[in-house]
């Protein structure tokens, strides 16, 4: 969320930043309703200050009695007043919060303007994609003929973008988790792992809701108020987003940095044929996510938003996979992020490279939503900033990985960084030769 004061200041900003993202949002109807809301709230405060003036005139009129009953009399017509007043200022300040919550955070100048992921820009390209001298097989054939992928068994289980690994995909699910949870902490970071159900101020807080609702799977709850309604997360980033709301950290306490793991889930709303063959977009998943709280400071955002681009890359690096880096266009950017790469990896089955972590840094937007302030060195409260990044998503990661290490037998090279994850084996080799 940004700052009521800045967006007042600077609505031709605002403006800019909401057509580059594609979030539609009239600011003028904004300013109009908070210049409204301020209006009403000063006709209440006043009202209510005159109220404490007639109930202290009441105490002071003792026996005066006409000078009580007059007293008495303006008391009750300002309670009748506020009566209507009250109403309508709590919605006037409920849409405003609302419509607060859907303006989009400002791109960075660095930002390339674009109107979606076809015009992200390519910043960096390490490896070469192999050249096979035979065709190759894509990743459900593979993990189909090695035992690992049973698609028709989890769409009977659960519905389409389905899916039940077996065998070894579930040995090298749990390897992957693994290698990437010690390479990350290893690096400073404090593993996690969060609840996969999250209360709706989780989302709002990460800037997930309203927008993005959609996309979230709602589990049904009692009419008991004491019982709200829980979501399933599609990143553990909303859990520890929700875990710190509310609270004033001490400087001494950042960066906070944590390399969390669970159970995703997402609706793929909007995805209709799209990626409907193999696990490359299905509706359950499991991540490691990177995560910071840092300082209230622009710089220091950068420089973590490139340590992290940094940790994601030593993991695609280790499991030997060739990989471009892209800056995301302002119209592929989620409405709190300020800047985002994107890292994707070959998939030589499509001949090209596709989207496998996301790196994002949001200033202080899920801060402000979410209410987690610290006290820095001069005493002053300040709204942290935070960052992310898929360390790994799984079973994503497993397309590229096995169709890059593919044999012509149909076997899978395992490379040396996760072998020791899976008691020294080198190779998964189908039972019946290609």
């Amino acid at each position: 969320m940004l700052d009521l004061a800045f967006i007042r200041a600077n609505p031709e900003v605002v403006k800019t930043a909401a057509q580059q993202k594609r979030v539609a949002i009239d600011i003028d109807h904004l300013l109009e309703v908070d210049a409204r809301t301020t209006e009403l709230r000063r006709a209440v405060e006043a009202n209510r200050a005159r109220q404490n003036q007639l109930s202290k005139a009441i105490q002071a009129a003792g026996k005066d009695k006409a000078a009580r009953e007059a007293a008495i009399g303006a008391g009750r017509e300002v309670a009748a007043e506020l009566k209507v007043l009250e109403p309508q200022l709590r919605e006037l300040e409920a849409k405003l919060q609302d419509l607060l919550l859907r303006v989009p955070n400002i791109p960075d100048a660095s930002v390339p303007v674009g109107r979606d992921e076809s015009e992200n820009v390519e910043i960096k390209r390490v490896g070469t994609p192999p050249a096979f001298d035979f065709a190759p097989r894509d990743h459900v054939e593979l993990m189909t003929r090695l035992g690992m992928l049973d698609l028709e068994r989890g769409v009977r289980v659960a519905g389409s973008r389905s899916y039940v690994l077996r065998g070894d995909a579930v040995r090298l699910e749990l390897a992957l988790l693994q290698f990437t949870i010690d390479l990350v902490s290893k690096r400073g970071f404090e593993p996690l792992e969060v609840p996969a159900l999250a209360r709706d101020f989780a989302f709002i807080g990460n800037s997930q809701f309203p927008r993005g609702r959609e996309q979230v799977y709602a589990l049904q709850h009692s009419d008991d108020a004491d019982d709200p309604e829980l979501f399933l997360v599609g990143t553990a980033e909303v859990s520890i987003t929700g875990m710190y709301s509310g609270e004033v950290l001490d400087a001494s306490q950042l960066p906070m940095k944590f390399v969390g793991v669970s159970p995703c889930f997402r609706k793929e709303a909007g995805t209709y044929g799209k990626d409907t063959r193999g696990l490359m977009r299905v509706h359950q998943f499991t991540k490691v996510e990177q995560y910071i709280i840092c300082q209230n400071d622009h710089d220091t955002s950068v420089q973590w938003h490139e340590a992290l681009l940094a940790n994601a890359e030593a993991i695609v690096q280790a499991l030997e996979l060739p990989y471009h880096v892209v800056v995301v266009c302002t119209g592929d950017l989620g409405d709190g992020q300020v800047k985002k790469y994107d890292i994707e990896c070959w998939v030589p089955s499509e001949g090209t490279y596709r989207e496998t972590h996301s790196d994002s840094y949001f200033h202080d937007y899920q801060a402000r939503r979410a209410n987690i302030r610290y006290r820095d060195h001069d005493g002053k409260l300040r709204f942290v900033h935070t960052l992310n990044n898929t360390a790994l998503a799984s079973p994503r990661i497993m397309i590229p990985l096995l169709e890059n290490h593919q044999r012509a037998d149909g076997s899978i090279a395992i490379p040396p960084a996760l072998r020791p994850y899976l008691g020294g084996q080198s190779e998964f080799r189908p039972k019946d030769p290609v």
